[in-house]
């Protein structure tokens, strides 16, 4: 048994753990019923439909989804939504309420999306004899997925924001200003270090499959 599998929870708990997560995002959705308020449902909803992507992947195109990859890509989802809902009853929400709370997800988020760039080049390596992609420029590549999706992220928040404020509803995506934009691209830079240090380690079997896939489509 590795060093890494003596820290880590079971798989039964991490089962645990996002079916947890699952139950708690269905209470939430209700609560944004209740309230009527069309940034809780929105957010709640999107995260359900990212609770069931895991599952979907596995099911529909044999991608080997672990306990692990699942709670890493739900807990994504779950943090994002909460913070948008807070505590019932308490009157102000996570991501208004706590400083980090908005560099937190926005690392793991970010984390999610460089996993799933890294695992897509290192498919298409694997896969291709005319493509082969060295390490450490992987790494740049993933860097600049994950800067490009952050960008156009923000830029999204921003729409919806003015769309919102045009029409006189409330955003479903909070945007903070130019400073917190600039915090955002940094801590989603980070969380696309850290998968271009760790990804080989974690996400070798899913590109291995995902590669695998490609052969069969081609036929080869």
């Amino acid at each position: 048994m590795s060093r890494l599998s003596r820290v880590l929870p079971s798989e039964r708990r991490q089962q645990q753990a996002t079916r947890a997560m699952e139950i708690s995002l269905i209470g939430l959705l209700f609560v944004g019923v209740e309230r009527g308020s069309p940034g809780i449902i929105v957010n709640t909803a999107v995260a359900l439909a990212v609770f069931r992507l895991p599952a979907v992947l596995e099911r529909d195109y044999g991608l080997p989804m672990d306990p692990r990859l699942t709670l890493w890509i739900s807990a994504a989802a779950f943090l994002h939504a909460v913070g948008t809902v807070g505590i019932p009853g308490m009157g102000w929400t996570f991501y208004k309420g706590l400083w980090w709370w908005d560099h937190l997800t926005h690392s793991l988020s970010a984390s999610v999306v460089a996993a799933a760039g890294y695992t897509t080049v290192r498919a298409i390596d694997i896969h291709s004899e005319e493509v082969y992609v060295p390490p450490r420029f992987a790494s740049v590549v993933i860097l600049i997925f994950v800067l490009a999706f952050g960008v156009l992220w923000e830029l999204l928040e921003f729409a919806i924001a003015v769309a919102a404020d045009e029409i006189g509803t409330a955003t479903v995506l909070t945007q903070f200003g130019v400073e917190d934009t600039l915090k955002d691209l940094t801590f989603n830079t980070m969380g696309g270090i850290l998968v271009a240090i760790w990804g080989g380690i974690y996400l070798t079997d899913l590109s291995s499959a995902m590669s695998e896939k490609f052969a069969r489509r081609d036929g080869t």
